[in-house]
This record gives C-alpha cells, sequence and structure tokens, in this order.
C-alpha cells in the first residue's frame, strides 16, 4: 500500500478547491481545504476529518508550537502590561491582581485554539510532516 504523496494531493485538491489563506482558515478553526467543515472537536481536540469535504486530520500534529507561540506573547503582553500600569498609576496590589489574574488566564484561553488551526492549517498547505526515514 503506497500513499499519494502529500504535495501531489494538494495540488489536486488545488483544481477541486479554491486556494484560501491559512492564517484566515486556521483563525476561524475551519478545514484547510474546503474552509467549511470545523477543524476542532472540541475545545482543542482535532476532529478526525473534516465533515464538508472528508479529508482526514491525520497528518495533524502541532505538538506544542502553539503553546509556545502563545505563553511567549502573552508573557511579554502580561508582564508588559503590569508593569506599565505600575509606572504609570502606581495602583494597589488588590488591583494588580484584579487585572493581572484575569489578563493572564483568560488571554492564554482566548489565544490558544486560534493558533493551533493555524499551525495545523499551515501544516497542511506546505506539506509538512515530520521526519521519516526511508529503508
Amino acid at each position: 500500500m503506497h500513499e499519494r504523496p502529500l504535495a501531489v494531493e494538494r495540488h489536486m485538491d488545488k483544481t477541486t478547491y479554491p486556494p484560501l489563506s491559512p492564517l484566515a482558515t486556521g483563525m476561524a478553526g475551519k478545514c484547510p481545504r474546503s474552509s467549511r467543515g470545523p477543524l476542532f472537536d472540541g475545545y482543542l481536540k482535532v476532529a478526525e476529518k473534516c465533515a464538508s469535504c472528508g479529508l482526514s486530520f491525520a497528518f495533524a500534529d502541532s505538538g506544542d508550537g502553539a503553546a509556545w507561540f502563545v505563553m511567549l506573547f502573552v508573557s511579554i503582553v502580561g508582564v508588559g502590561a503590569m508593569l506599565g500600569i505600575e509606572v504609570a498609576y502606581a495602583p494597589p496590589y488588590w488591583l494588580h491582581g484584579l487585572i493581572g489574574i484575569p489578563l493572564l488566564i483568560g488571554l492564554p484561553l482566548a489565544l490558544l485554539r486560534p493558533v493551533k488551526g493555524v499551525l495545523l492549517n499551515q501544516q497542511w498547505w506546505t506539506g509538512a510532516r515530520p521526519g521519516e526515514i526511508e529503508r
């Protein structure tokens, strides 16, 4: 059983489906090929296949990439915002907690799914696969 290379499969798909932006379809959490079916079957669990076009999402493996990008962004923005508030207004500690805790918990929860969607869509469009050794 020899599988068709992902690049050939993607080329055939482009004749049937119009090329779509991996950024737009990923942020929306939609299928990279049809942009109609959902990419996720829950908050972060990737669906088995697209409900619209039948594309198998077996290729999908973003690893810790999405979490890494989100942590990096939230750390810089969150700490920067808290330092900026401290320097500008010098609020009491309870106000820091009132602002900082929802910011540092809510922002990663809001960003994780769209970032994972973008990474998975880019993985499909570029044909990226794990390293394999042919014997």
